[in-house]
Parts: C-alpha cells; structure tokens; sequence
C-alpha cells in the first residue's frame, strides 16, 4: 500500500471517531439514577403483564444507561409466590439516555404470566428496587380500575401527522434500517509503539442483527434476534518501511448468536454467545493463513461496589475444516481463552485478553487499558485514550509462531 493510501485510511478512522460509539455489552442500570416502578398493568385479553419503570436521574450530567434484555421479577399473592422474566420492550433499543435532573420511560412485559392470581398480586424487581407494586387487570384498552370509558378516537389523517416527519436532505438512513441494527462488537482503535515492522495497528469492528428489523416491527420477541455477523480487521503497519507496506491484514467474519441478557436478584447479569468465525490474511502461498473454529462463550457481568463491575467470559473452541496451510498453529494458539473486564463505565477500564494451549504451554496475553478523553479535556471529540499491550505468541496469524512483545498507545473509538 502506497504512503497515500495509508494516510487516507487514517482520515478516514479520524472522521468516524466524531460519532460516539455505543456500549457493545449488557449492562446493569448504574448509579446515580434511581429506578421506580410507575405502575404495573396485566392485560387479560392478551395475557400479558407490562411493568413501567421510572429511571430518575439525580445527577448533574446526562446520563446513557445500556439496558438488559430480561429482567427477573418476583410476583406475590395471597395464595403463592413465583418468579418470572420481564423482557425490554423496545426491541430496538438496548440503551436509554436520561437528562440530569430529569427522567426517562422504560417498559419491560411478559407474555402468559406464571399460574398466579394476579387479580391481589405484587411485583418486584430486586435487582434494581424493593419497591412492590400492585398489578392492575385491564381488560383490553381499558382499566377496570378507573371504570368504563371510551378510547379517544383519532382520525388517520392525523395519526399520519403524528408519526411523519420529514428527514434532512443528507441523511442516508431514512428509509434504511442499517444503522438501528449496526452495533459495535470489538474494540476499534488506531494506536502506535515505534521499533517494528508492525509499529502501527488499527482494528475496525461492528456487528449486524440480521433479523433486528422484521421483529421490531412485528413487536414479538423471538430466538432470531439473537442471530448476527459479525466482521473485524486488523491491520498491522510498517510505517518506517519504505513506501509504508502493511505487514499483514487478518480478516475476520463471523456468524453469531448472542443470548439475551438476565439480570438475577444479585444485580449479576448472564449472557452467552456461540459463533463460527473464519481468520484469515488474504495472502497466496508460504504466507497464506487462514483457520475456521466454532467457539461457545458463556459470559457474566457483576459489580464490584460503586460505579465499578467485572465481566468474565471464558471461551473454547474447536477448529473445523482444513488446516493442512499451517497444520502446527493449534501449538502456538491453542484452544481455550479467558476475556476478564474490570472497570467504570464512564472511568478508566482495564481489558485482558489471554489463550493458551496447556499442551505446549504457548500463549498469548492481550491487555487493553482505557480512559475517555472528555473526562480530560471535555470538549474534545468522542475518543478514549488507549493503551494496549501484547506478550506471547502470534499477534497475528502471518507470524502465529513467532513470539514477540509489543506496546502501543493511541485513540479508541470503541473500547
């Protein structure tokens, strides 16, 4: 690659970074909002149970709060006691963002509750109240609560006021539902150490919910919204070398299914993922690498006091296909990985990443160190500080047996 070129993929990863990126992980409601249960409707006609949640932001600054798919509540009667789980009702947003000093809606439903009379019953959240709210019987559109009353009625000439609006003239996503399911996945980032053939390394990453769109507006949950591909690059640069080479690109699609996420009573979130993921570095001959391996990732988000949470997310994988091109890298590479997290949403966050083949005793370790720079200079654009180093065997795959050390410092997009 020409000197040219490589500056315009920088401009071109410079410009992306004025877009704030958005959290690529379930997440518990944080402090300092607190959350109220505003109230808690059971339709009987559709045998479903919708809570509506308060999230009270007490705090001087904004605050964007990622969202868990499922929440268990505890529902309470005369009679018994049961659990069950609440799942977000917008399935198209897994964040919210709430004004300081303000508040914001969030509704989480179940579809045929538990064999409970709910006609006396309350409901609880522990993971993120001990508030208990009564549940209201409504029978269709309306409260049997409030007595007998006519829904009002609006024409359709004005329900299509309502709801159109007219898009700018230079937004591409009207009428395109790209980005309501486009998602970060890895990490993306520029960051340089000097002193080596791959002194610069710039990661993209992002992943598609490939079936987000039909569901959200048929408005039921279903198992394919959990289905997506996933694509990362990982660009390893010469920069000193003459004219500026990369010394290797790994390509890196997969197809995933993430579960959705279940916050317990112990406010630790569960999730888990399961993938088939090709690398590869579009090179012919000696230099070809290229392996496939289906992975199964349970993963688990608790909190640590205060602001701070951990997530574990250990991984094993098992290689399919050919692998006569580098019939030894399983000895370099192995088959088993631990993800460890520790950190602040908005603060400094440490990421390690290590796989390992007990065989051989070769591995790898990964360890990505964060901050953002608004929290320094607070006009500054979207970016964090980053830091990442790298010990062991095969940073990437054109040199899987090869070891080295690295350390390099830049900017994040993405952590």
């Amino acid at each position: 690659m020409s000197c040219t070129a490589a500056r315009y993929l920088l401009m071109l990863l410079l410009l992306l970074a004025w877009h704030p990126a958005s959290a690529e992980t379930s997440r518990g409601i944080a402090a300092p909002l607190e959350i109220v249960i505003g109230n808690v409707t059971h339709d009987v006609e559709s045998q479903e149970v919708v809570a509506e949640l308060l999230l009270i932001n007490e705090g001087p600054e904004a605050e964007t709060i990622p969202l868990p798919d499922l929440v268990q509540a505890d529902i309470a009667s005369a009679q018994s006691q049961s659990k069950a789980w609440l799942r977000r009702s917008d399935e198209t947003s897994s964040e919210i963002s709430v004004p300081p000093g303000g508040f914001a809606r969030v509704g989480y439903a179940m579809h045929n509750p538990p064999e409970t009379d709910l006609s006396n019953a309350l409901l609880t959240i522990p993971a993120w109240t001990q508030q208990q709210v009564a549940i209201s019987q409504r029978d269709g559109v309306l409260a049997q609560r409030d007595g007998p009353q006519e829904a009002p009625q609006q024409s359709a000439e004005d329900d299509e006021r309502a709801t159109w609006t007219m898009a700018p003239p230079a937004d591409r996503n009207a009428g395109n539902d790209l980005l309501d399911n486009l998602t970060a996945y890895e990490p993306i980032y520029a960051i340089f150490g000097p002193g080596t053939n791959t002194a610069a390394k710039i990661q993209i990453s992002f992943q598609y919910r490939l079936f987000g769109s039909s569901n959200a507006k048929e408005k039921q949950a279903s198992w394919r919204d959990g289905i997506h591909f996933a694509y990362t690059q990982r660009m390893f640069w010469d920069v000193d070398a003459e004219s500026s080479p990369f010394h290797n690109i790994d390509f890196l699609p997969e197809l995933t299914y993430v579960s959705p996420s279940a916050t317990l009573g112990n406010r630790i979130s569960l999730g888990g993922q399961v993938g088939l993921r090709h690398e590869s570095n579009g090179r012919a001959g000696p230099e070809s690498r290229s392996l496939n391996a289906l992975y199964v990732a349970p993963m688990a988000s608790m909190p640590l006091g205060g602001e701070y949470r951990m997530v574990v997310a250990p991984r094993l994988s098992f290689l399919v296909g050919d692998k006569s091109e580098n019939p030894d890298i399983l000895d370099y590479r192995g088959t088993t990985s631990l993800f460890v997290e520790i950190g602040k949403d908005d603060g400094l966050r440490l990421s390690t990443a290590t796989r390992f083949n007990f065989a051989t005793g070769n591995g790898a370790v990964f360890a990505d160190l964060s901050y953002p720079l608004q929290n320094i200079w607070r006009s500054a654009p979207a970016f964090y500080l980053f830091a990442q180093g790298f010990t062991g065997y095969g940073e990437n795959l054109l040199d899987y047996d090869q070891r080295a050390t690295r350390l390099r410092v830049g900017f994040a997009l993405v952590r």
